[in-house]
């Protein structure tokens, strides 16, 4: 299909755009809800550190299986319904939430939350694909991210306020009723595609040509296909490597560490996470130029510089013989804030090596990567403190955290060495480097 397309997008992309990103900082609000009421959360439901890592784990979990099933579905009926029922899911699972007697409803109604926030991130990366240029989608994507975060803000700040000021109930029924208004919202404003088209396309700014976005998820062909591809491997283990720390900290176990481990006081705790919210916003649009400038020495120049930094800083303040200076634990903020824009690059190589019609398949793949990491390191962390002894805030301890978190360091080694690997493998496969000689040819030459 050849069709010319304006290289410029119209006022309605934008528009359009604009819902999509607010219903998905929407998203991220309900994603990292318990961020800074973890501890409240723990008294609430008197559960031990791996009951609390539940919570998360289990959503991350519906998150990550959700990928591919809503990649078939936005193939199959576009982003605008997809990110409606995504929605109303959101909004029946912080309703559950705000009524929860128990642990077990609390953690369905999680389960609700994660079913619900699978299909925004990847649906409004389908808007960005039909309604704006090919070349603009390294910095809208970068863009959808950052803006994405405030949601963490609103996690970290006002609902912590609101749930203190208030009640548990009316901190998390206000967030089903936003739900409920974006539900709406989104049905009467984001269309799938351009008006004089009937399918969603893609569009090369080069050539002006429209191809329609289309994908083969729904038959096992597809996803082999995609995954075959060593760039696609590359893309899920970059994903999987680089947010999840960030992840973790901010998701459960950042407060209780900062509060009841480091001894730091509510509002300096709060500081430091929006210092990683804030740092993360910053860092983004650097990246994703530095990423469409560099496109064959991301994983090299960025990604694996990012890991490093992560696990050097962690590992600084968990040998720190004393409670961690507040320089110290921004510098672990920061450190942890470069995950987010990190992991973006992994969207890069997912839309570099596949072709249109496997977008939606290479792009469910890579997102499972980054929210697999997450749970495990939650699930680790939570585990190594009950193991401890160490499970409940009135036993949280200083030690016990710095052990828990050195959890994290298998996952580092094990995704930095699959990048590695894949990495060398992509740079192949497109024709950067040579293949490496069969075993018997180096043998002879050898001798």
């Amino acid at each position: 299909m050849t069709t010319p397309l304006q290289a410029q997008p119209s006022w309605r992309a934008w528009i359009i755009w604009g819902v999509g990103v607010a219903a998905y900082v929407l998203a991220v609000t309900n994603r990292t809800s318990l961020a800074s009421v973890g501890v409240d959360a723990a008294e609430r439901f008197q559960a031990d550190a791996s009951t609390l890592s539940l919570f998360a784990v289990l959503q991350l979990a519906v998150y990550g299986a959700m990928q591919l099933p809503v990649g078939v579905w936005l193939d199959r009926f576009g982003a605008r319904p997809i990110i409606a029922i995504g929605m109303a899911l959101m909004a029946v699972g912080q309703l559950v939430m705000a009524v929860s007697p128990n642990v077990g409803v609390a953690i369905v109604a999680r389960m609700l939350l994660g079913a619900g926030d699978a299909a925004v991130f990847p649906s409004v990366l389908r808007l960005i694909a039909t309604w704006f240029p090919a070349q603009r989608a390294p910095v809208m994507v970068q863009f959808t991210g950052i803006i994405g975060q405030c949601g963490q803000i609103i996690a970290i700040v006002p609902l912590a306020a609101l749930l203190h000021a208030t009640s548990w109930s009316v901190a998390f029924g206000s967030l089903a009723g936003l739900c409920v208004l974006f539900t709406i919202l989104v049905a009467l404003v984001i269309r799938n595609h351009p008006p004089e088209r009937d399918a969603d396309v893609s569009v090369d700014t080069d050539t002006g040509s429209i191809r329609v976005v289309t994908s083969s998820a729904d038959t096992s062909v597809g996803m082999r296909a995609a995954w075959s591809h060593p760039g696609t491997r590359l893309a899920f283990w970059s994903h999987f490597t680089t947010p999840f720390a960030g992840t973790a900290f901010v998701m459960l176990w950042g407060v209780p560490f900062l509060t009841a481990g480091e001894g730091r006081t509510n509002a300096e705790a709060a500081t430091i996470m929006l210092v990683y919210v804030i740092a993360g916003m910053l860092m983004g649009p650097f990246v994703g130029m530095l990423s469409a400038r560099i496109p064959h020495l991301r994983s090299r120049a960025l990604v694996l510089p990012t890991i490093a930094v992560q696990a050097v800083v962690w590992l600084t303040v968990i040998a720190w013989p004393e409670p961690a200076p507040l320089w110290l634990l921004l510098a672990l903020a920061l450190a942890l804030a470069t995950g987010g824009p990190a992991s973006m690059i992994a969207f890069d190589h997912a839309r570099t090596h596949n072709p249109s019609h496997r977008l939606s398949t290479a792009t469910g793949i890579t997102n499972v990567g980054g929210f697999l990491a997450g749970l495990l390191a939650i699930l680790l962390i939570g585990l190594a403190l009950d193991a401890q002894g160490a499970g409940t805030p009135e036993t949280y301890t200083l030690e016990a955290f710095r052990l828990a978190f050195l959890t994290q360091v298998p996952l580092w080694a094990l995704g930095a060495a699959f990048i590695v690997v894949e990495r060398k493998k992509t740079r192949i496969r497109i024709g950067l480097d040579a293949p490496r000689p069969p075993r018997s040819a180096r043998r002879r030459r050898n001798r």
